[in-house]
């Protein structure tokens, strides 16, 4: 099974990603409304402040603590926020020519 095709992708037209997520809520059984900025821009920041891979994986964490704290559309954005910041954190820390960068706990390297 491939996850790639010849179909519309998501950038060619805004529809396809209202109708993905309309159909991965119904096949996983999730009545969220998804507010499909806050976790793109998240992903964004994610992506070009830690590095690419860590778009996905920082969006699934942020929908896991979510769910730990209630998991309604308020805990999705408090935790996306607290994501961003830390991403943010870590950009600029970088910047500043941090070989290790921050520390697991989210706290700039010293």
């Amino acid at each position: 099974m491939s996850l790639r095709g010849d179909g519309p992708r998501i950038g060619d037209d805004g529809r396809v990603l209202d109708e993905w997520i309309a159909a991965a809520k119904a096949e996983l059984g999730i009545e969220l409304e998804v507010d499909t900025t806050v976790l793109l821009d998240l992903a964004r920041d994610a992506a070009h402040g830690v590095a690419r891979p860590a778009a996905p994986l920082t969006t699934f964490l942020v929908g896991y603590a979510a769910a730990q704290s209630g998991g309604g559309p308020e805990e999705v954005r408090n935790a996306a926020r607290k994501a961003a910041e830390l991403a943010e954190r870590w950009s600029a820390e970088a910047a500043k020519g941090s070989d290790t960068g921050p520390s697991a706990a989210g706290s700039p390297a010293g």
